[in-house]
């Protein structure tokens, strides 16, 4: 038996799919449900459980009120499977101290480039020391690196204790 006009082109599927995206066009442009923002000018605001771009804290308050929370154990650079953090501990001098703990991170590098976001550096902190927050603008027009000067996306110690989010 020699198949149809409406079966050979699946003519069916075809009709429903496009009544799906008339349907979904006619929503959009006449019920006022817009989905597209115009995003340099309008920034998504992200799900509490969102995983962004990671942050060094300080103490905010307290007897240890601006020092850092970081204690240099390195415990997120042996949980990180994707090998992106880079921890150097050094001794804390009990006269001008970087951490409350005998010991602080001297070096604290991430190579965000190898970074899969899937926060078990966050979990392992006993300090609660880097968090996760919700920032997404992780784009630049050049990677730097040996053939361009410094890479933009290896980021140190004071870039990730100063850095500011936009909420």
């Amino acid at each position: 038996m020699k198949p149809s006009f409406v079966q050979k082109f699946n003519l069916l599927a075809v009709a429903q799919g496009l009544y799906i995206t008339i349907v979904q066009f006619l929503a959009n442009r006449f019920a006022g449900r817009v989905v597209t923002i115009s995003y340099p000018e309008k920034k998504l605001k992200m799900k509490e459980r969102f995983r962004g771009l990671h942050r060094l804290e300080r103490y905010e308050s307290g007897e240890h009120k601006g020092l850092e929370k970081c204690i240099g154990c390195a415990l997120c650079a042996s949980a990180c499977p994707a090998d992106v953090i880079t921890v150097v501990a050094g001794e804390n001098d009990p006269a001008d101290p970087h951490s409350p703990g005998e010991r602080y991170a001297v070096v604290y590098d991430m190579d965000i480039l190898r970074c899969i976001f899937c926060g078990m550096c966050t979990e392992a902190c006993p300090t609660e020391a880097i968090v996760m927050k919700h920032d997404y603008e992780l784009a630049d027009d050049e990677r730097g690196g040996p053939q361009g000067g410094v890479n933009k996306f290896i980021y140190h110690k004071e870039d990730l204790l100063g850095r500011e989010f936009y909420w």
